[in-house]
């Protein structure tokens, strides 16, 4: 972690020279400053920060104090290394999915996944069923896909507006899957009731909404991007238009796992750590379980 901390502080010295030389140089002087981090922690400090001072660059040596009394490092203004980051354009322009699974699917896939024992029955998912079939198995006992256009998918079995769907009958599904939708629909509120009334009492809604994420993709129907969402009005929201039943929201996601999914690179060019952490005020994904209240 130290040598990778210590490389990153030179990027912006070394970006100008030879990519092969610039690597070389750049671990040479990570392994030489671990050793001066690794005698830092000697009860002899002073007289090694005075060294460490003398003998090392400024933010290498601020680097090494910050990590030797636990605090994150601050680099000075004009001196963050921002390497591949340094674009107007993001590195993949569709989520990150042509180099792997999206940061923002890991949350999704990871709550549904802590949800299964609710996939059952009939159940009802937006688009296709893949996450139907994978999360519920043998316990559901029909599935069925919802599309605004059938074209969109031949196995389409309902064909509806969820804004006003009159013709699904109340009380249907034992479960819906509702992952990354109601960003793309105007009219959230009607959507919300709609899912509320087709519902079955004991029935379970799983619904998953953006958050920190670009507003377009690159299909027809990513050009209605119309909100994005936090916990606070997730909360609000669902409470209000799904009153009878028990609700509970999570946030995902922090500062780093944001920036990955803006530039569209894969969870697995991150660590569990750092994918887990999180951060209240940099949410990537919003989850809401809304169990329905039988009928007493």
């Amino acid at each position: 972690m130290l040598s990778l901390g210590i490389m990153e502080t030179f990027e912006p010295l070394l970006a100008g020279a030879n990519p092969g030389l610039a690597d070389a140089a750049a671990n040479e002087m990570a392994f030489y400053f671990s050793v001066f981090a690794i005698r830092l922690m000697n009860p002899v400090q002073s007289l090694y920060r005075i060294a460490l001072k003398l003998l090392l660059p400024e933010q290498v040596y601020e680097y090494v104090l910050a990590l030797k009394d636990g605090n994150d490092f601050v680099p000075k203004v004009g001196s963050v290394g921002f390497g591949h980051l340094r674009r107007l354009k993001p590195i993949s322009t569709c989520y990150g999915y042509d180099r792997g699974l999206p940061v923002d699917r890991y949350y999704i896939e990871n709550f549904l996944s802590e949800n299964s024992g609710f996939v059952r029955g009939r159940v009802l998912e937006i688009g296709d069923n893949e996450y139907t079939l994978r999360f519920g198995g043998k316990n559901v006992v029909k599935s069925d896909i919802l599309n605004l256009d059938k074209r969109a998918n031949p196995e389409t079995t309902i064909e509806a507006d969820l804004t006003s769907a009159p013709h699904i009958p109340d009380n249907s599904f034992d479960c819906i899957i509702f992952t990354q939708t109601l960003m793309l629909i105007y009219d959230m509120h009607s959507v919300i009731r709609t899912l509320n009334r087709i519902l079955k009492p004991g029935g379970t809604l799983l619904a998953t909404l953006g958050g920190i994420s670009n507003t377009s993709g690159i299909h027809p129907w990513e050009k209605n991007w119309c909100w994005h969402f936090t916990t606070v009005s997730a909360e609000k929201l669902f409470e209000e238009e799904f009153p009878n039943a028990e609700i509970e929201v999570q946030g995902y996601g922090n500062v780093l796992s944001a920036i990955s999914l803006l530039q569209g690179l894969s969870y697995s060019e991150l660590t569990m750590k750092e994918l887990d952490y999180y951060d209240p005020n940099y949410e990537v994904v919003v989850s809401v379980r809304a169990v329905k209240k039988p009928v007493s």
